[in-house]
């Protein structure tokens, strides 16, 4: 058996952080983010990161806290609509962006982990994201090619996993994640809980281990992105 685990954030990223790196981190909105994972880039101090990420987090929070120490040179995203700082950095010139659709993201990532260097998808042609991109048609329709995504480094966040690093995600954070996990020269795997090997079921592994280099157990503040509430009726008020 090769145990993968490691005791913490910082030792699961010892030795494989350096400036000018590109690292994938999984996550959409604020649902399964690799939050200990990235409090321990912030503390390795490493810079001009590029990041591949769906958003940005949020002020204050998730990749939010990598903006704020200016360790991201560029992102490359779909949705970073609910970061302030992000939007100063990206108006005033301090940070790159390479904007694209959501589902074309997803896709040049799942294309990067399957070894499929370029695409071409229907969805962008005709608008700003196809500037510069090669267009082919298809039974009379044009498509744009996008190219397929790897990274130095993926940082997933996951449910369950045993120590050889099969992984289950829970609910809407089987996002990002499974396919970053593929697409990331080395993987890092943060979870809620690690279980005996053995215990998971075969069938509800999500992503196995051969993807996986190391794993840590954190525990995780779950914040809400945006939290929208409205004044509570009690019975009999008017």
């Amino acid at each position: 058996m090769v145990n993968k685990t490691y005791e913490d954030a910082s030792l699961a990223l010892e030795g494989l952080l350096f400036d000018g790196m590109t690292v994938m981190s999984g996550g959409f909105g604020l649902c399964g983010i690799p939050e200990n994972l990235i409090l321990a880039l912030r503390a390795s101090g490493v810079k001009d990161i590029t990041v591949i990420s769906n958003n940005a987090g949020i002020d204050g929070f998730g990749l939010g806290l990598l903006l704020e120490t200016r360790q991201i040179k560029k992102m490359v995203s779909s949705y970073v609509g609910e970061n302030k700082e992000f939007e100063r950095q990206y108006l005033a010139g301090e940070l790159e962006l390479e904007f694209n659709p959501q589902g074309t993201l997803a896709e040049r990532i799942r294309a990067g982990g399957a070894g499929i260097p370029g695409f071409y998808t229907k969805t962008g042609v005709g608008t700003l994201i196809a500037e510069g991109k090669e267009l082919k048609d298809f039974d009379g329709e044009s498509y744009v090619m996008e190219t397929g995504l790897v990274a130095d480094l993926s940082i997933i966040k996951a449910w369950k996993a045993d120590p050889e690093g099969n992984l289950v995600y829970r609910k809407t954070a089987r996002n990002f994640n499974p396919m970053m996990a593929s697409a990331g020269r080395v993987t890092v795997a943060e979870v809620e809980e690690i279980v005996g090997l053995g215990d998971l079921d075969p069938d509800h592994i999500h992503t196995p281990g051969i993807y996986v280099q190391r794993l840590m157990q954190g525990a995780h503040e779950k914040r809400i992105e945006q939290r929208t509430t409205r004044e509570r009726v009690t019975a009999g008020s008017a």
